[in-house]
C-alpha cells in the first residue's frame, strides 16, 4: 500500500496491528465523542443518556486500543433535552465534513500536535441493547427523557401496556405528580420518580404508524387513571 494517510469514521472496531503500519501518517479516526469520555460503540447516545451538556467531535490516531489513542482536534457542542441521537449525530457530521480537510491539512504540513488521552478519566458506550429502551417510571423523568431522546430513533424507549409494546419517539418535562407510571392527563402525560411527569408528544403503537398525541389519543385504550407497569 501507498496510501500516505488512512480515515477510518464510525467503523466500531478495532483496526488489527498489521494495518496501521501501512500508511506513512498513519490512521486517523473521527470519534463522536469529547474523548476520553466515551469511548466505544455508542457514544451519542451514552451521552444523551447520561444527560451530558456537551459532546462533540475527536479526531485521534488510531493504536491498538479502542479509541484509546493521541488526539489532535477536539470539536464540541451543546447538549439539552430537546435534542435527540439522529439530529445529534447529523450535526456532528456536518462538523466533521466541515472539519476534516482542515485537519488533513494540518497533518501534512506537520502542524498537527497529537496529545495522549488521560485514560484516568476514560469512560465507555457500550452497544445499546434492546432491552435498555424499556422506561423504568420509578426513574425521574429526565432520565426518562434522556433514554427517549437518546435512543431515538432505534432502538426507542418503550413500555408495554395491556400485551401491546408502545414507542414514545419524544415527549418534555412536565410537572404533574402522581403514582410511579399513572397516566394524569387526558393527552397522555405520565408521573414518574422525583415528582415530576413527562408529557408524551409523539408515540408508536407496535406495526402502526407514527402518531401525535391527539391523534393517538382517539382511539387509545390508555386513559386517564391507567397505569403503565415497568414490565
Amino acid at each position: 500500500m501507498e496510501a500516505d494517510l488512512a480515515i477510518v469514521v464510525a467503523y466500531g472496531q478495532i483496526i488489527p496491528k498489521e494495518y496501521l503500519s501501512l500508511t506513512k501518517k498513519g490512521f486517523i479516526n473521527i470519534h463522536a465523542s469529547i474523548l476520553p469520555k466515551w469511548r466505544g460503540a455508542a457514544p451519542i447516545q451514552r451521552a444523551i443518556m447520561n444527560l451530558d451538556t456537551e459532546t462533540g467531535i475527536s479526531v485521534m490516531k488510531i493504536n491498538e486500543e479502542l479509541d484509546s489513542g493521541p488526539v489532535s482536534n477536539t470539536y464540541k457542542i451543546k447538549l439539552d433535552q430537546s435534542l435527540n441521537a439522529k439530529e445529534v449525530s447529523e450535526k456532528l457530521a456536518l462538523i466533521a465534513a466541515d472539519k476534516i480537510l482542515d485537519v488533513v491539512d494540518e497533518i501534512f504540513e506537520g502542524k498537527s500536535n497529537f496529545v495522549d488521552q488521560d485514560n484516568s478519566k476514560a469512560t465507555y458506550a457500550e452497544k445499546i441493547t434492546k432491552n435498555e429502551g424499556q422506561i423504568d417510571w420509578n426513574s425521574d423523568a429526565l432520565k426518562i427523557i434522556g433514554k427517549i431522546n437518546g435512543l431515538y430513533p432505534s432502538p426507542g424507549a418503550f413500555f408495554n401496556f395491556n400485551g401491546q409494546r408502545y414507542k414514545i419517539l419524544k415527549a418534555e418535562i412536565g410537572n404533574g405528580i402522581g403514582k410511579n407510571g399513572e397516566v394524569i392527563s387526558d393527552d397522555l402525560e405520565i408521573a414518574c420518580g422525583g415528582e415530576k411527569s413527562i408529557k408524551v408528544v409523539e408515540i408508536q403503537r407496535e406495526g402502526k404508524k407514527v402518531q401525535k398525541i391527539g391523534e393517538f389519543m382517539l382511539g387509545s385504550q390508555i386513559r386517564k387513571g391507567s397505569i403503565i407497569s415497568n414490565v
